[in-house]
């Protein structure tokens, strides 16, 4: 392969082809969402961080969940607004990489967050009386390590096997930032070995996740049919189902994205796919998890009487 197939310094993301006048309020609202996301992720770390009472397995989790979030949408969505703004839409060759590596890490680390999460409820719901034996805080850093390790290390294997590539020009990624598929299209040379990878991983990654949540969020449901209180059946059940919302969306659209042939998902869909997985998915996860239990509206009512009797 010649030189100029296999040497590249830059790319560029192309990223939302939209009209000039659309562009202004693209930067406001996904600056909105940015904020929010860091936000609402932010409030659940520092009171967490701030109250003895939420030192729980479940907010241990819930935190380790808002750090990956927070990661998972600043790795991307700077970039997307700085290439808005100054529209200077280059990125280095290992900078791209990086993105891509991370991207991946954070994402598979979110799959596997949500099943360890999904057999936390389980195992308080199911087995109270053995909870704090089953998830004690070894099992729960264990888990979290776990995780982590798992989710870094498959990320690794599908930077190294893009690293092997040629790559050809023009040097231009139909996206807003360095996701895997689309910087496997800069290649001049046979992917099907990164096609096969990708399908496997995504079997494990997405799928197996996806049954295990299923499987304890069924057993769940079983147990609070055996509720007696209809109020505390409506409540488990409205927990529940905004859960498995988040759970669909986030995995519902990955594995559109990876597992179903390229013709089922142009690259323009590609796009506002990539969206829900990168902005509105870590926007709504402290929502829907955490601000809107009990224990955290106290805490925060807590942390606001603290501060207006500081201030007075």
């Amino acid at each position: 392969m010649e030189d100029n197939q296999t040497c590249i310094i830059e790319v560029t993301l192309l990223g939302f082809q939209v009209e000039p006048t659309l562009e202004g309020f693209l930067i406001g609202l996904l600056s909105l969402f940015y904020t929010l996301t860091l936000l609402w992720n932010g409030v659940i770390l520092g009171l967490v961080c701030l109250d003895n009472r939420l030192h729980t397995p479940m907010y241990f989790f819930l935190t380790y969940l808002a750090v990956i979030d927070m990661s998972y949408a600043s790795n991307n969505v700077p970039k997307m607004l700085t290439n808005l703004v100054k529209q200077d839409r280059t990125i280095s060759f290992v900078q791209c990489i990086m993105q891509t590596y991370l991207y991946l890490t954070f994402a598979h680390n979110e799959c596997l967050i949500l099943v360890v999460m999904s057999c936390n409820r389980y195992v308080a719901i199911c087995h109270p009386l053995r909870y704090s034996v089953i998830m004690s805080w070894r099992a729960c850093t264990v888990l979290a390590v776990t995780s982590w390790a798992c989710g870094s290390l498959l990320a690794l294997v599908h930077v190294v096997l893009i690293l092997r590539l040629p790559f050809c020009g023009p040097h231009e990624i139909n996206h807003f930032f360095c996701e895997l598929l689309s910087v496997l299209r800069l290649a001049c040379a046979d992917t099907r070995l990164n096609q096969v990878v990708i399908l496997a991983a995504s079997v494990f990654i997405l799928l197996g996740p996806l049954c295990l949540v299923l499987v304890s969020y069924t057993l769940i449901l079983l147990a609070i049919l055996r509720i007696q209180s209809k109020e505390g059946r409506r409540k488990a059940f409205s927990t529940c189902s905004s859960h498995l919302c988040v759970v669909g969306l986030f995995f519902g659209s990955a594995i559109v994205m990876y597992m179903t042939p390229k013709s089922h998902h142009p690259e323009e869909q590609q796009k506002i796919l990539s969206l829900f997985y990168n902005l509105f998915n870590p926007m709504l996860n402290p929502l829907i998890y955490s601000l809107r239990n009990r224990e955290v509206k106290n805490s925060i009512h807590e942390l606001k009487n603290d501060v207006t009797s500081f201030c007075s």
